[in-house]
C-alpha cells in the first residue's frame, strides 16, 4: 500500500508500477530531447548527468574549456522548473561568497542593531558551480555540507536547503595552470565524474550552424521538484538481486589495494580505493539504466556501464601510476575485466 499526493492510500500493482515506469522513461526522453535542442553530440555526457540527476547525486563535469560544459548545465536548468544560480570560482572568491553571511541590520523604528543571515547563492536548487578548481581549497571546501548534508552551518546556526538539490560542478583539467586539485572528500561528493571530450566533425559542422546564424533554439520546461522527488522515489524502488548487489560490492573492494578482492592492477597501481559511496553510486546508476531502457531489475551490465562514472574519481592513483602515465579510467577497466560477476558468498 502507498499514499498518493493527496494522502489517499492507493494499492500497488503491478499495472501501476509499469504505467510509473513507462512515464519516467517518456520523461528522461522528453529532457534528452529539449537539452538537444541546444547541446549537440555528446549523448553519453547528456545521459550521464540526467541519471545523476535522478539517482539524486552531484555531477562533475571535466573537459578543457569550450566544450559546451556550461551550456549543459545551464540548459538542463532551463528544463526544470527549479531555482537557479550560477557562481563562478576564482581565486579570490571567499566561502562566504558561497553559503552567504550575518551582516548587521538596523531596525529604523528602535534603531538597534541585529546579525542578519543573507543567503548566498548555494541555496539555489540547482547550482552551477562553474571551474570550480578555480577556487582555492578553503573555498572548495565550503560545499561540502551541502553536498552531502543538504544544509549550511553559519556560526552554530543550520540551513536546510530545499530539496532537491544538485551541484553540477565544471573543471578545467587539473594540468592547466592556475588550477587547484579538489580535496579527495569532495570528489567523493560527486557521484559521477563525467569527461567532456572534443566534438565530431558533422556536430561541429551543426554547432557552427546554430550558433553563426541568428536563430537561437529554445527550450521548454518538463519536471518540476515534485516530479523530480517522485522520480526519485521511483528509482529507489527497483530491484537489485542480491548477485548483482554483491557484484557491485566486489567490483569496489576490488579497488582496495592489497585487499581480498584487489587484483594484480589494483595493488601495482592505486594508492586508495574508493569509499562506500562508490557501491551506492552503482547501484543507483545502474537502477536508473535499467528503467531507461524498459527493465524493472538492475542487471551485471548496468553496474559495468556505470562503473567508470562512479569509480574513475574514486581511485587515487600513487607515483608508478603517473610515471606509467597510467589513467584511472585503465585501471577502472582493467578491475571490470579481472572482477568475475558469478556470487562468491555461500549461503
Amino acid at each position: 500500500m502507498a499514499k498518493d499526493t493527496t494522502g489517499d492510500v492507493t494499492q500497488i500493482t503491478p499495472e501501476r508500477v509499469k504505467a510509473q515506469c513507462e512515464a519516467f522513461r517518456e520523461t528522461f526522453k522528453g529532457l534528452k530531447d529539449e537539452i538537444g535542442k541546444v547541446i549537440v553530440g555528446h549523448g553519453e555526457v547528456v545521459d550521464a548527468t540526467l541519471i545523476a540527476l535522478f539517482a539524486g547525486g552531484n555531477v562533475l563535469l571535466e573537459g578543457v574549456p569550450g566544450l559546451g560544459k556550461t551550456l549543459l548545465v545551464r540548459t538542463l536548468a532551463e528544463t526544470l522548473s527549479l531555482p537557479f544560480s550560477r557562481i563562478q570560482f576564482t581565486p579570490d572568491l571567499m566561502p562566504a561568497d558561497v553559503i552567504g553571511t550575518n551582516i548587521v541590520m538596523e531596525d529604523p523604528a528602535t534603531g538597534r542593531r541585529k546579525f542578519e543571515f543573507q543567503r548566498g547563492p548555494i541555496f539555489a536548487q540547482i547550482v552551477l558551480a562553474d571551474e570550480i578548481n578555480r577556487a582555492t581549497p578553503k573555498t572548495q571546501s565550503a560545499l561540502l555540507e551541502a553536498m552531502q548534508e543538504r544544509s549550511v552551518t553559519v556560526s552554530g546556526t543550520t540551513y536546510r536547503l530545499d530539496k532537491p538539490f544538485f551541484v553540477l560542478a565544471t573543471q578545467n583539467p587539473i594540468e592547466q595552470e592556475g588550477t587547484y586539485p579538489l580535496p579527495e572528500a569532495q570528489m567523493d561528493r560527486f557521484i559521477f565524474k563525467i569527461n567532456v571530450g572534443y566534438s565530431q566533425l558533422d556536430d561541429l559542422m551543426t554547432i557552427l550552424d546554430r550558433t553563426t546564424g541568428s536563430h537561437a533554439p529554445q527550450v521548454r520546461k518538463i519536471l518540476d521538484g515534485a516530479a523530480i522527488i517522485a522520480a526519485q522515489t521511483l528509482i529507489r524502488d527497483c530491484i537489485v538481486a542480491p548477485h548483482v548487489q554483491e557484484y557491485a560490492a566486489r567490483l569496489v573492494l576490488a579497488t582496495h589495494p592489497e585487499g581480498e578482492h584487489a587484483p594484480n592492477i589494483t595493488n601495482k597501481y592505486i594508492r586508495c580505493g574508493s569509499s562506500p559511496r562508490g557501491a551506492q553510486a552503482l547501484l543507483l546508476g545502474g537502477k536508473v539504466r535499467a528503467l531507461t531502457e524498459g527493465r524493472y531489475h538492475v542487471g551485471y551490465k548496468d553496474i559495468q556501464d556505470t562503473a567508470l562514472l562512479a569509480l574513475r574519481h574514486r581511485v587515487i592513483l600513487n607515483f608508478e601510476a603517473e610515471a606509467d602515465r597510467v589513467s584511472g579510467d585503465e585501471v577502472v577497466r582493467k578491475i571490470l575485466e579481472a572482477t568475475p560477476k558469478e556470487p562468491v558468498r555461500v549461503g
